[in-house]
């Protein structure tokens, strides 16, 4: 079940996904938009145990601001017990992940569908 949320700014759109958080950036995020998007991040990233999608799907470009805030937002999930993908098929972005080494922290899944299903297939081999 998809649930759309009000999106708090308009480089950030909040949804509910199959019990998932999907956190979907959108268009330049730089050091201004980051600013403005980061305490929005900060508030979805705390709840415990919580598993969130970072969508990056809707990026036009991202600087290193914007890589600032998904080590962030995985920082805080992981602290908080929850689990953290990462969707992006941008090649420069994809580029500058494998780059900066934030592609082995966050391996890129290319759609929403297939993050979700990652989750899927890590409980169902754990058990939880």
């Amino acid at each position: 079940m998809r649930q759309e949320l009000a999106s708090p700014t308009r480089h950030l759109r909040v949804r509910r996904e199959d019990g998932h958080t999907v956190l979907e950036l959108r268009g330049e995020i730089d050091i201004a938009s980051a600013a403005e998007v980061a305490p929005h991040l900060d508030r979805e990233t705390e709840r415990p145990g919580a598993p969130v999608v970072l969508d990056l799907g809707g990026i036009e470009f991202l600087d290193c601001s914007g890589l600032r805030l998904l080590f962030r937002a995985r920082r805080r999930v992981l602290d908080h017990g929850g689990q953290v993908h990462l969707v992006c098929t941008h090649p420069l972005t994809l580029r500058m992940l494998r780059i900066t080494g934030l592609a082995r922290l966050l391996p890129p899944r290319p759609t929403v569908a297939d993050a979700l299903g990652v989750t899927r297939s890590a409980v169902r081999r754990t058990g939880r």
